[in-house]
């Protein structure tokens, strides 16, 4: 009886969301008294066996096949399910992520068990031998659902941001397996992508400033770009403004954006709707600048200041310029 975490990687690079995890998986496995495993797919990903074993697995299995030269749903969720019948673990977690749902989806189909996806808490009490009881996210979290799910092996998915990475070195041996995959789950794989500029993005940055309806315009965004600038941190918004052109849609924070986690997210002028909030409840702090005391945002926000974004946001530049100058 094992825990699998399903590593999620890009050509190599493990995910952030796959650290937490490591962590949930070897958590639970604790809880069960009984191993933690973990699963990587495709030969770029063997040397993250190294990092994996900082979390603590007892075993790290490699699923190889030569088509595994890159992301796809169809034959990493065949390589999952294959390694499942070979090792039988009673849990499999993978990623809250787009694709970690996508392969988990693809898994649960090849296996003919059900999956839950988006789990915030795992019952306490499981052992192993009974129906595991999940808390999950419904509706773009604006819903928590208390679930049961009964299945001799459990497949789930872990919601992002919710367990804090945390290291626990161990010994571990590599197991490698190869996989079969047929023409039928070899036609979709990612064959391109568009790099991005280096640094920080929005969804990793430990700072975001964050402007909505209430800044006004796109002109308006410079002092918000000024603040986030002395704070080492991007910018963000909400779909307001990228419905009105004013920004990217690529800098929208929310359910249909991106989902942040910063140590601190200052948002300038917006209200708060469930969509903007799903995409940054995660938030270790939050400071709501806005007129309206009563806005969705502030009462949410750990911190807030009732007042004139325009007057507010220079206001803190300033400080923090002269602060820096000392």
């Amino acid at each position: 009886m094992t825990v699998l975490a399903v590593v999620e990687h890009d050509r190599g690079e493990i995910t952030t969301a796959s650290l937490g995890v490591l962590t949930a998986a070897r958590n639970l496995a604790k809880q069960m008294n009984t191993k933690f495993e973990a699963l990587t797919i495709g030969t770029n990903a063997d040397a993250l066996s190294t990092t994996i074993s900082k979390f603590g697995a007892a075993t790290v299995h490699q699923a190889h096949n030569s088509a595994l030269v890159d992301f796809g749903p169809e034959a990493w969720g065949e390589s999952i399910a294959q390694v499942v019948r070979k090792v039988s673990p009673q849990v499999v977690i993978s990623t809250g992520t787009e694709r970690g749902h996508e392969i988990i989806a693809q898994a649960a189909a090849r296996l003919d068990l059900p999956a839950a996806m988006n789990c915030l808490e795992f019952d306490k009490d499981f052992t192993g031998a009974e129906a595991l009881k999940v808390v999950r996210a419904r509706w773009g979290g604006s819903l928590l659902e208390e679930s049961v799910l009964d299945a001799p092996i459990k497949l789930v998915t872990l919601a992002n941001h919710i367990v804090e990475p945390s290291e626990e070195p161990a010994a571990s041996t590599v197991s490698v397996i190869e996989v079969e995959l047929d023409e039928s789950v070899t036609q979709s794989f990612v064959q391109d992508r568009v790099e991005r500029v280096a640094g920080v993005t929005l969804a990793t940055s430990p700072v975001v400033v964050s402007g909505g309806r209430g800044v006004g315009s796109a002109e308006a965004f410079a002092p918000l770009e000024e603040l986030a600038g002395l704070l080492n941190g991007v910018v963000g918004c909400s779909r307001a403004v990228t419905n009105n052109g004013w920004r990217n849609h690529t800098d929208q924070v929310g359910q249909t954006g991106t989902r942040i986690a910063p140590d601190i997210y200052i948002a300038c002028g917006i209200s708060g709707a469930i969509q903007h909030w799903v995409g940054a409840m995660a938030s270790k702090n939050i400071l709501a600048i806005n007129t309206d005391a009563q806005a969705n945002i502030v009462t949410k926000a750990g911190y807030a200041v009732i007042g004139d974004l325009h007057a507010v946001v220079p206001a803190i530049s300033a400080e923090i310029r002269k602060r820096q100058s000392k």
